[in-house]
């Protein structure tokens, strides 16, 4: 078994963006710059923009955090997107989710600019994607795509099943990785909750893809013998071991499925960081383009 390293591809991958932004300012160019909204005091969205700010000054690019209460109306929200939308010093805007439930996730999105939906989230960018046509992946499926490249992983002519059909994750994670790209030419399945006969699916991945949000869902009587574990999904359990009390464990029980697979990704250390990468990666391509 060998770890998909998320944290060290990343690393690689960030310092590869920064030197492409030397070369940048050197030939007269601006810096990149993303912009994030933060609405409420969630803790995890707290982490997520801090490391996301943070990375950003690694790479030299600029950033603007705009924090918001969580009692902001919508209308608000909406007018903060598009103050964004018309400056054209920043190039790449996200709205971290989750977002209050008094505000429509569908409306902020899609009251981004395309061209500065970094995310990937707009409908304009996912159906580009859908096409094979230029566009900004979904941060998390392209970054899973950049961690199975960098690693040689073969992908052509393989079953891959995906569990967990959302928009940020799983559905666009289907489509990418049977598009008739370097990492893709899967046959794909995409299963989740109303699946029946789940095991006997997730049996037959030669790469299995877990995007469920179920603490240790996946068991290794799930696994194929050698096969290629992605595991995205991230709770927060407590532990007695660490110090801050609390210690993180995604959907792949993996103390148990490591020993059968070929490959896996640990959490943390696996996805995040390279959803981070893939969203400075967006915002480059952005600041080109723009």
């Amino acid at each position: 078994m060998q770890l998909l390293d998320g944290k060290l591809t990343s690393n690689t991958l960030k310092d590869e963006i920064a030197l492409e932004v030397t070369e940048l300012l050197a030939n007269g160019g601006k810096k990149p710059h993303l912009a994030a909204i933060l609405v409420g005091g969630n803790g995890a969205s707290e982490t997520y923009v801090n490391a996301k700010v943070k990375a950003c000054k690694k790479v030299g690019f600029d950033s603007t955090l705009i924090r918001l209460d969580s009692s902001v109306s919508e209308s608000i929200l909406l007018d903060e997107v598009r103050k964004i939308n018309e400056n054209p010093l920043i190039d790449g805007l996200i709205v971290q989710l989750p977002l209050p439930k008094h505000i429509s996730e569908t409306k902020v999105t899609e009251t981004i600019l395309p061209e500065k939906d970094v995310d990937g989230f707009h409908p304009v960018n996912l159906g580009r994607m859908m096409l094979n046509l230029p566009s900004f992946l979904p941060a998390t499926p392209a970054g899973i795509l950049e961690l199975l490249d960098r690693y040689n992983i073969e992908t052509s002519g393989k079953h891959c099943v995906v569990i967990g059909r959302s928009h940020i994750v799983g559905s666009p994670m289907s489509i990418l990785m049977a598009r008739n790209t370097k990492v893709g030419n899967c046959t794909v399945t995409l299963t989740h909750s109303r699946t029946t006969n789940l095991e006997e699916i997730t049996r037959s991945a030669d790469i299995l893809i877990v995007a469920l949000g179920k603490l240790e869902f996946v068991k290794a009587c799930m696994v194929k013998q050698g096969a290629v574990v992605v595991d995205v999904g991230i709770t927060r359990v407590k532990s007695a071991t660490t110090k801050s009390g609390w210690k993180l464990k995604g959907d792949v029980a993996f103390d148990e499925v490591s020993k059968k697979c070929s490959y896996i990704t640990p959490v943390p250390g696996g996805v995040g960081p390279m959803t981070i990468a893939s969203l400075l990666k967006n915002t480059l391509q952005a600041s080109k383009q723009n």
